[in-house]
């Protein structure tokens, strides 16, 4: 498979007064079309406002950084208007409309990790807006939205030309928006940095998985997601995705080294990764990554909506699974080497802290 596996930046889309749309670039990063994966990141500075709009795949959005207000409407619903903040994880099945506010003063960032097999280009999400210069209200008739809205014709005017900003405006400061509700957060969004952790391991890293049992969106969206807090010159056991699953890895955080082994034992990627940057492990494929000294977050989307992974090293290791014989006959040594390599990380699973 020759892939060019190496981490990319997005590239901005769109977007001036009032925040701006970034997504990664299939013909650049061209795992996300052989996956059917798209990813995108959305900015807004205070007052803006990403005007309502559904898309043609289903994602997990990830709050990066900032507070806000998002406004979600699933098919058939009633909108729910939520509060949001970093470490916020949101399913968005197909078909939901959703809006986003940033009432703050520090910057809303929010990445977004789908599914792009049903969309119009494979590897990237196509938004359509409600509202806008670009937007429905703009590419049908006067004659049209007279008749579907029941509106004269004024109003009509005033609707259609109102429409100049694409995508995202900045709202008057003083212009108020729905407030949120709490309970509209139920099974709406799992906030990571404060969920119960999967694993902890001192000095070693922790990890919050989202599942259909943690936020059941998520299996109507038909991916999970995971959010991976590697400590300082830590080490991410070998592994892979044993159910066929792709892995879209966004690093949050930090920086570290990573490797990819994939098919006839090849190394097909080895780099360093910093904050910003998004990788694709391909289905099968082991990886392993290695933190710098300051540590390494990433969020990944897994696409299956209950991922099971194999590790190759730590006490869950499938080599731990195997018999004496086997490994002594596979590896072609003595049993007395087979023996010390058995004995080797029987504590730890998979993380593995500095030495």
């Amino acid at each position: 498979m020759d892939l060019d596996l190496s981490p990319k930046l997005p590239k901005k889309v769109y977007g001036d007064n009032g925040g701006s749309y970034h997504a990664w670039c299939p013909q650049e990063l061209p795992m996300l079309r052989e996956g059917n994966i798209g990813a995108a990141k959305l900015a807004l500075e205070k007052n803006g406002f990403a005007l309502p709009r559904y898309s043609d795949s289903s994602k997990v959005a990830y709050v990066l950084q900032g507070n806000g207000v998002a406004g979600i409407v699933l098919p058939e619903q009633e909108e729910k208007v939520i509060e949001i903040k970093k470490g916020d994880a949101i399913a968005l099945p197909f078909g939901v409309v959703t809006w986003w506010y940033n009432n703050e003063d520090t910057e809303l960032v929010v990445l977004f990790l789908g599914e792009t097999s049903k969309a119009h280009k494979a590897g990237q999400f196509t938004e359509f807006f409600l509202t806008g210069a670009n937007g429905i209200f703009t590419g049908f008739s006067t004659e049209f939205v007279k008749r579907a809205w029941d509106l004269p014709e004024d109003a009509v005017n005033s609707l259609v030309g109102q429409q100049k900003g694409k995508g995202i405006v900045k709202l008057a400061a003083n212009f108020k928006m729905p407030e949120p509700k709490k309970e509209h957060r139920q099974g709406m969004a799992l906030n990571c940095l404060e969920a119960p952790l999967d694993v902890d391991i001192k000095k070693g890293g922790r990890v919050v998985v989202l599942n259909t049992k943690n936020l059941p969106l998520v299996g109507q969206v038909g991916l999970g997601a995971d959010l991976v807090r590697l400590d300082g010159s830590a080490m991410c056991s070998p592994g892979f995705s044993c159910d066929s699953a792709l892995q879209v890895t966004y690093i949050v955080r930090g920086s570290g080294r990573v490797q990819v082994v994939g098919v006839d034992g090849r190394r097909v990627l080895e780099t360093t990764v910093k904050a910003g940057y998004l990788f694709i492990v391909p289905r099968f494929f082991v990886v392993s990554k290695i933190a710098d000294p300051d540590g390494m977050e990433w969020f990944s989307i897994i696409s299956t909506p209950d991922p099971i992974f194999t590790h190759l090293a730590g006490r869950t290791s499938v080599w731990k699974s195997l018999s004496p014989e086997v490994l002594t006959a596979a590896f072609g040594v003595a049993p007395e080497v087979e023996k010390l390599f058995r004995s080797k990380r029987t504590s730890d699973a998979i993380f593995f802290p500095p030495n």
